[in-house]
């Protein structure tokens, strides 16, 4: 159970980065129709895949893997899991932006986007890759036994 767990995870880390990068891609370009339909598609998969994360790696945590008592004694898993807390909050932005665009999109007209709202947006999405590449690190040191201080 817990390979199948360990998956579940990496599966869901994977999806949540591929959409970061779908929409960091996105963004770059002019703003159109079908550009601003597959932009809240994208970012509703992150949602789910980031609340994947969540539900499945505290099951890791507190059922499947070493315990609780070993992670929370990881400096590594520590900042591995406020760093996640950083990207999910700089995620909100985006989020709330590509949801403004619902009623344009509703009515078969293209979202009118600020330019430096799309340049926030663009910035953030950088920051949120550059956050999980810090994650990764973090889960390799902590996988390795690397910052525990524990007993």
């Amino acid at each position: 159970m817990s390979a199948l767990f360990a998956f579940l995870h990496h599966l869901a880390a994977f999806t949540l980065v591929c959409a970061i990068v779908i929409e960091f891609i996105l963004i770059r370009d002019e703003l159109t129709i079908e550009r601003a339909r597959t932009l809240l598609r994208t970012d509703a998969i992150a949602g789910a895949a980031a609340g994947a994360i969540i539900v499945v790696g505290l099951l890791r945590v507190f059922v499947f893997e070493k315990g609780s008592a070993y992670y929370f004694h990881s400096t590594p898993f520590i900042i591995k899991m406020s760093l996640f807390v950083a990207v999910a909050l700089l995620s909100i932005y985006p989020t709330l932006e590509f949801l403004s665009w619902r009623k344009a999109l509703q009515r078969g007209q293209r979202p009118f986007a600020e330019p430096q709202k799309l340049r926030r947006i663009r910035s953030i999405l950088h920051l949120e890759l550059i956050g999980v590449v810090f994650i990764i690190l973090c889960a390799t040191l902590m996988a390795r036994g690397i910052g525990y201080f524990g007993h």
